[in-house]
């Protein structure tokens, strides 16, 4: 075992030292690509980026309520990420009387802020090899249990890297008292909503404040009043110089998923069944929510997060099959199958063996899809799992209840029940017979939907009982999902590649690719874990004949600023500073104007997770909060390439600009040393 993983580490080294700019590295080993980022701008030191020896800036990354990143940025525990990461939280404290989404909130002193209920943030503590320690015969559960004990609020977990061939350990500190500071209105923090999203050039001001709150030791502890700001080990300096185009740019974050080694079964089951099929179902249920949406300022309050989370992943799969399409992504996987064949026929097995188990799983996770794109978003059925949870007291049922209905319209439910449940049963493989008979009982997947929602006693609050839930007609449809529930829950998993029956043929499969393929640049996949990745400030050709510049200004928003359109009707406050051009120390010239700049794009590889990373210069200071791709980008989960792939970041002088200039939060300036 020692022999092999020294084998393995020589070959990551020889990886590590490949020149490329793609990639999201493992920070504790990022010396070996410290060289080729001091060639391109990078002024500091490995230690400098990871260290647990000494506060470092991975102490000033965190990660953002389990899926997304921000960052430290002042020595009371001042947390920026992005306004579409905390906008669940931003929501559940919202009331059509103190509409936060739309007009903005603001503390104005500590006092003032506000406590967010089930809102976490992790901080790395260290993050360690542990691929000996399981060979040995150690658990996971063993390993966690050692690490977890080690501190006060530590939480770990071991993940492993290349499909298994190496295995880290990482620790965390878990912190739950956090409070929200600041939120731009949404016509700034959304600006151009789904129309704009993935798309440059970009003018949203995607970005919101929150406060780490820690005990009297600096120790992470349980919501209390006596609770005081938290003081980190780390903080990032902000810098106000600007960007200009091939500036070094350093992005630290979480990214949260890759497939850089997937084969051509793989990107012809995303680019031809799996992402038409969930584009399609989503488009009628964005359809049916945002039709809804705009006949009451109440029912578009309710569903706002629903609709985002829908859309999001709806517009990405678009792009992303664009993308693999251009790219050619298929036809390249095979050529190069084809050449490791013909180099390694002694191996030629693995990958016929990868394409045998691709045959014998595809049908199962296309259902798992396919049920959680459909039946698992009627909503209506969570009344009754909720009533049937035993390990729920009465009162925490009721909570759960009035919680649930809080943002719940009977109407909307009704239409995407009708429509999905039609869908899943035109296309599903996997019905259980008690749901093909209440079909037929009824005529159609819509006459049964129909005759539910018609019968169904839970339309809302006051008509909820325990009892009256379990023995509702709906409880019978959550009866009749229960065997569709056990079938797909074999096909749980992240990618249709990481199912064990196929993952344990990448663990040799990529081994081999590393004995192989010398010259390429091999990086773990994204899994949720801290990765660092670089590159530059770079516009690109977005279409023959027609350059993007890597910059975009006030003017930009003004131009497409529509009081009537929600998403474009900006703030007066907004309207009224550009008129008098009031842009203080956040205006500069550009472009033969003097402006204020908002967003700009870079090369570096990014992708879900990285939402509200910090984007870092040369010195390892602030320049920017990253929150999206451009539309031709998003194949970059699968193919990176580095002449059309763009990550998107807020400008930090557009951040401070409505900081100061919109929310009058200058205090918060001033904590961050500016």
């Amino acid at each position: 075992m020692k022999r092999k993983l020294l084998i393995l580490a020589l070959l990551l080294a020889t990886s590590f030292s490949a020149i490329a700019d793609k990639g999201m590295w493992l920070p504790s080993l990022i010396s070996s690509r410290v060289k080729d980022m001091k060639s391109k701008g990078f002024k500091l030191s490995a230690e400098d980026i990871y260290s647990i020896n000494k506060a470092s800036l991975k102490d000033a990354v965190v990660l953002f309520d389990g899926g997304c990143t921000g960052e430290i940025v002042s020595e009371k525990g001042l947390l920026l990420t992005n306004h579409h990461c905390g906008y669940d939280a931003i929501q559940a404290l919202s009331t059509v009387e103190h509409d936060y989404l739309t007009n903005g909130f603001w503390a104005m002193s500590h006092a003032e802020e506000l406590y967010c209920p089930g809102l976490k943030v992790h901080i790395l503590v260290r993050m360690e090899e542990v691929t000996d320690r399981l060979a040995a015969g150690e658990t996971k559960q063993d390993i966690i249990r050692k690490a977890e004990a080690e501190g006060v609020g530590f939480r770990a977990s071991v993940e492993s890297m290349y499909y298994g061939n190496i295995a880290y350990l990482f620790i965390y500190r878990e912190f739950s008292d956090v409070r929200l500071v600041g939120t731009p209105p949404s016509a700034i923090g959304k600006f151009g909503a789904d129309n704009d999203n993935w798309i440059w050039p970009r003018h949203t001001g995607d970005f919101s404040v929150f406060r780490i709150y820690a005990n009297a030791d600096n120790e992470p502890a349980a919501y209390s009043a006596e609770n005081r700001p938290y003081t980190p080990a780390r903080h990032f300096e902000i810098s106000v110089d600007g960007v200009k185009e091939g500036d070094f740019t350093m992005i630290y974050g979480f990214p949260g998923n890759t497939q850089e080694y997937i084969t051509s079964d793989a990107v012809k089951y995303v680019a031809e069944c799996s992402d038409p099929t969930k584009i399609a179902l989503r488009t009628q249920r964005l359809d049916i929510i945002g039709a809804a949406q705009a006949t009451s300022p109440k029912i578009r309050l309710q569903y706002a997060a629903k609709h985002a989370n829908i859309a999001n992943a709806w517009k990405k799969w678009q792009g992303e099959v664009l993308g693999i399409n251009r790219l050619g992504t298929y036809d390249k996987k095979v050529a190069y199958e084809e050449a490791f064949r013909r180099a390694n026929p002694d191996k030629a097995y693995i990958l016929d063996s990868l394409e045998a188990a691709y045959d014998r799983n595809i049908e199962g996770y296309f259902n798992y899809e396919l049920y959680n794109e459909t039946l698992r978003g009627i909503e209506l059925q969570q009344v009754v799992r909720i009533a049937a949870n035993s390990k729920l007291t009465d009162e925490q049922k009721q909570a759960a209840v009035e919680n649930f209905y809080k943002d719940f319209v009977m109407d909307v439910d009704r239409q995407l029940a009708v429509a999905m449940l039609k869908e899943y049963c035109d296309k599903a493989t996997f019905i259980s017979d008690e749901l093909k008979s209440l079909v037929e009982k009824h005529g159609s997947a819509e006459g049964y939907a129909e005759w539910l929602y018609d019968s169904t006693t839970l339309g809302s609050v006051e008509s909820f009982s325990v009892e009256g839930a379990l023995n509702d007609p709906m409880a019978e449809f959550v009866a009749a999902l229960a065997p569709i529930q056990e079938r797909v829950a074999a096909y749980t998993y992240r990618n249709l590649s990481n199912i064990p029956d196929i993952e344990r043929w990448y663990r040799p499969y990529v081994k081999a690719l590393m004995e192989w393929d010398k010259r390429r640049a091999f990086f773990p996949d994204a899994n949720l874990t801290l990765r660092v990745a670089y590159g530059k400030v770079a516009g690109y050709e977005y279409a023959d004949g027609e350059y993007h510049l890597p910059q975009t200004t006030i003017e930009g928003i003004m131009q497409k600023d529509n009081p009537e359109i929600y998403d474009y009707n900006i703030p007066q406050s907004l309207r009224d500073v550009y008129a008098r051009k009031d842009y203080g120390r956040w205006g500069v010239n550009m472009y033969g104007k003097y402006t204020v700049p908002v967003c700009f794009i870079a090369t570096n590889h990014t992708t879900g997770g990285n939402s509200g990373s910090p984007v870092l210069n040369g010195k390892g200071e602030l320049i920017g909060i990253n929150f999206d791709r451009t539309w031709l980008s998003t194949m970059s989960d699968i193919e990176f390439d580095e002449t059309l792939c763009r990550n998107i970041i807020c400008d930090i002088r557009y951040v401070l600009f409505v900081i100061e200039k919109v929310g009058g939060a200058g205090w918060l300036i001033d904590e961050m040393g500016i």
